[in-house]
């Protein structure tokens, strides 16, 4: 595996920032000094984060217990803060790295730097930083809903970050969602609970829904032996409803304990969304999904 890799996009104003899993989009809007002060920073946080979470790879494949671990790295410190947050529901911090590699990297890129607005793209899980009277398009990848495929964040809303999770995505899911998407007040803690709400859009046992052990695509897997969802055939009006009702309990828990502002789960073209914000109105419909990691976001 090669070293911490930086380099410019084609635009010339976002950075890409790749070391072996982690794959970064990053950029900030600002005087150019501060800009390019801020980018400094950020790659020098950067090339250091790998390594740590490496060094603490074990303990972070466990999960979350009564007790809040410590842990060395700032970024796996966040990441079991998060994860606590869920007990007693079986979740290991590695359920949080995308998101909170997001976050640590966007604290250091804004550190003493006064800019208008700024983002931390982990492939989908999205880190914001507003100055106030600020607003970010953020541009969402559609999941065939016909739907638009954008949002706005406030600098007013309680939201910094934004996550999505499924069966179909980069990483294992124990449920059969197409798509769950969370707006939370940082990419860490949306992160984890996309990822808990996608295991519980679910049907148990049904015939239709391929499953095997985490352990024999991944012996290395945070999971073990708990089965993850492979492939997902015919599925009945009756059974979407029931699986997304079941994730929506989950998200609608979340809500209620302050853990998440908004949710919304897809599956097979039907839709479920629960929080604060007016998702209809503010976002007009919008279609959460996958964010590509080089087209993430567009400031408006």
């Amino acid at each position: 595996m090669s070293g911490p890799i930086a380099s410019w996009l084609a635009d010339g104003r976002r950075l890409h920032l790749n070391h072996g899993p982690i794959d970064l989009i990053v950029e900030a809007f600002g005087q150019e000094q501060e800009r390019l002060l801020a980018y400094r920073q950020a790659v020098a946080r950067f090339e250091t984060i790998l390594e740590e979470l490496v060094a603490e790879l074990p303990a972070l494949r466990s999960p979350a217990g009564a007790r809040l671990r410590r842990f060395c790295g700032a970024t796996a410190q966040r990441m079991e803060r998060v994860a606590h947050a869920h007990v007693p529901a079986f979740v290991t911090p590695m359920a949080a790295v995308a998101g909170s590699v997001a976050d640590d990297v966007l604290a250091a890129l804004v550190k003493d730097r006064a800019l208008a607005w700024a983002y931390v793209n982990n492939g989908g899980d999205v880190a914001i930083h507003l100055a106030d009277g600020e607003t970010l398009d953020i541009a969402i990848a559609g999941t065939g809903h016909g739907m638009d495929d954008r949002i706005s964040v406030r600098s007013g809303d309680a939201v910094r970050g934004i996550a999505t999770s499924g069966w179909r995505g980069r990483s294992h899911s124990l449920g059969i969602a197409d798509a769950v998407t969370v707006l939370a007040p940082s990419a860490a803690a949306a992160d984890v609970a996309a990822t808990l709400i996608a295991n519980e859009v679910d049907l148990p046992g049904h015939p239709a829904v391929e499953r095997v052990p985490a352990s024999r695509i991944d012996p290395d897997s945070d999971l073990r032996d708990r089965l993850v969802t492979q492939a997902v055939g015919s599925l009945s009006h009756a059974d979407i409803t029931l699986a997304l009702d079941n994730g929506l309990v989950t998200a609608q828990a979340m809500h209620e304990r302050g853990v998440i502002e908004a949710a919304a789960l897809f599956l097979r073209g039907e839709t479920r969304e629960c929080g604060t914000i007016p998702l209809e109105k503010r976002m007009q419909e919008t279609a959460f999904g996958y964010c590509d990691s080089q087209e993430g976001l567009i400031h408006a």
